[in-house]
């Protein structure tokens, strides 16, 4: 049975945070940043990490959740909740995708009802009531991969060695389906009267429609 980690990204305060995760996400074998709502992201932070790493990104939590129940994924919510179990108690059982919650207000109503089970990270001091995303993130999917027996990236000196940098495939940080793709998704959404879109792509919609992707469709 062949074992993945994704992390979705829903609701994040600090859209710079999207790029230390990703960056995460990459020491650690994640398959897939998810993107829920938004779909351009800020790459501060990532050092190249975000070329080495699939994104994906839907409209709404529920589209997401069709598309990990279709690759048999678990949703993990990261929060302390009724029920939660420590994360190094590893109660993982397939492929795996965490839902962190917002830096200031944690996992909404909305987010927790889609995840099938939640973990938290045990605390041995008290001077702080919570850990920044980005390092919740990384110590949640660092106990993943050693459950899940990933390999360990080969080292040279005192670095780990970086793979050699895939094809750039958009010059905008965004979740980047093909351009043809992004018109059809387009067209579909005007014809269900939902369009976000400026209308300003009726021009020449090739040319026009990446720059219409930045709105906030959460």
């Amino acid at each position: 049975m062949v074992v993945e980690s994704y992390v979705v990204v829903h609701n994040i305060a600090k859209r710079h945070n999207v790029g230390t995760l990703a960056r995460s996400a990459t020491a650690f074998g994640v398959s897939e940043l998810i993107l829920v709502g938004r779909r351009d992201f800020n790459s501060f932070g990532s050092h190249g990490s975000t070329s080495h790493l699939r994104f994906r990104h839907f409209h709404s939590l529920i589209e997401a959740r069709s598309f990990l129940k279709e690759e048999d994924c678990d949703i993990c919510g990261v929060e302390i909740t009724d029920g939660a179990v420590a994360v190094n108690e590893h109660p993982f059982k397939r492929s795996t995708a965490f839902l962190l919650g917002n830096e200031g207000t944690g996992l909404s109503a909305k987010e927790c009802e889609i995840c099938d089970f939640f973990v938290y990270i045990p605390h041995y001091g008290g001077g702080t009531a919570s850990l920044n995303v980005t390092i919740a993130a990384s110590i949640v999917l660092h106990h993943f991969g050693v459950w899940a027996g990933f390999s360990e990236r080969i080292r040279d000196g005192n670095k780990f060695v970086v793979a050699e940098k895939p094809v750039k495939q958009a010059g905008r940080n965004f979740s980047a389906e093909s351009v043809e793709a992004l018109v059809e998704e387009r067209k579909s959404r005007r014809a269900n009267g939902c369009s976000v879109l400026d209308d300003a792509t009726n021009g020449n919609p090739t040319e026009n429609v990446l720059d219409s992707l930045f709105v906030d469709d959460e």
